[in-house]
């Protein structure tokens, strides 16, 4: 029989502790995946598809769907679920490309119009501490 001291057996407990810990972690995140890949399976070939969502209050938020070739408009609450009504797919404005700025010219853009708000026709500075 090994007699461990009490300064070893701390650092034999701690070691356990870590290594139960990582084993649980690793076994949640497995887990976590699983469930998730599960889901995603049952939803393949559905109709339904939620497009956007936009929480308007606690527990409240107005939800885009698109079911075939329709678009609805739904507001979704703790209890209930209410259809607001359709929407056309050129309402929803899917088919329009998105502009794509890169940094450098949000970034221009931005400094241009603070500077021309800070500058009067006359071109003096305005006071900014107003």
């Amino acid at each position: 029989m090994i007699l461990l001291t009490g300064k070893t057996d701390g650092y034999v407990q701690l070691i356990t502790v870590l290594l139960l810990f990582v084993v649980v972690l690793g076994v949640t995140a497995f887990t976590t995946r699983w469930i998730a890949s599960y889901q995603r399976q049952q939803n393949v070939g559905g109709h339904v598809e939620v497009v956007e969502t936009t929480r308007i209050a606690g527990g409240k938020y107005i939800q885009i769907l698109r079911v075939g070739e329709t678009y609805m408009v739904i507001a979704v609450c703790k209890d209930t679920v209410t259809m607001l009504g359709e929407i056309t797919r050129e309402q929803l404005g899917e088919g329009k490309e998105q502009q794509v700025f890169s940094f450098k010219e949000l970034f221009d853009r931005t400094v241009r119009k603070h500077s021309a708000q800070v500058t009067r026709p006359e071109g003096n500075q305005v006071d900014e501490e107003r």
